[in-house]
């Protein structure tokens, strides 16, 4: 399920980025996306290609690669939705943190919350 608003364009300097057409509310569910699940080796592995920078930790030192728009969703901190992962179903859900203006990015915090304060481990764009 992704809302049918939702919309995917080129950012000004992150590349791909989701984006909105019209205003969201904050708690609302915006996307569901099945996962992909893979062991420890193979996460090895694809850290060491580019799809390093769109999988996701999973649960048992596993990893995932979700489908849907999830893995375009941009960094930031503070963000304006947040990420949860539903180890039972094998999805991840983003939901919107706040209200969120027709034409506005979409946002997550890579570190979970939005409002994680752990340092990156990647250079922000600005």
């Amino acid at each position: 399920m992704i809302l049918p608003y939702l919309f995917i364009a080129r950012t000004e300097n992150k590349g791909w980025g989701v984006f909105t057409k019209q205003s969201i509310q904050a708690d609302l569910l915006i996307e569901s996306s099945p996962v992909i699940i893979m062991s420890a080796q193979e996460m090895e592995l694809l850290n060491k290609t580019k799809l390093h920078d769109y999988i996701f930790h999973w649960e048992n030192e596993k990893c995932c690669m979700a489908m849907g728009y999830v893995p375009l969703y941009n960094h930031e901190k503070p963000s304006n939705c947040e990420y949860f992962q539903n180890f039972e179903n094998g999805i991840i859900e983003i939901k919107s943190m706040r209200t969120i203006d027709a034409g506005e990015e979409l946002t997550i915090n890579y570190q979970g919350s939005m409002n994680a304060p752990n340092p990156d481990w990647f250079e922000l764009k600005p």
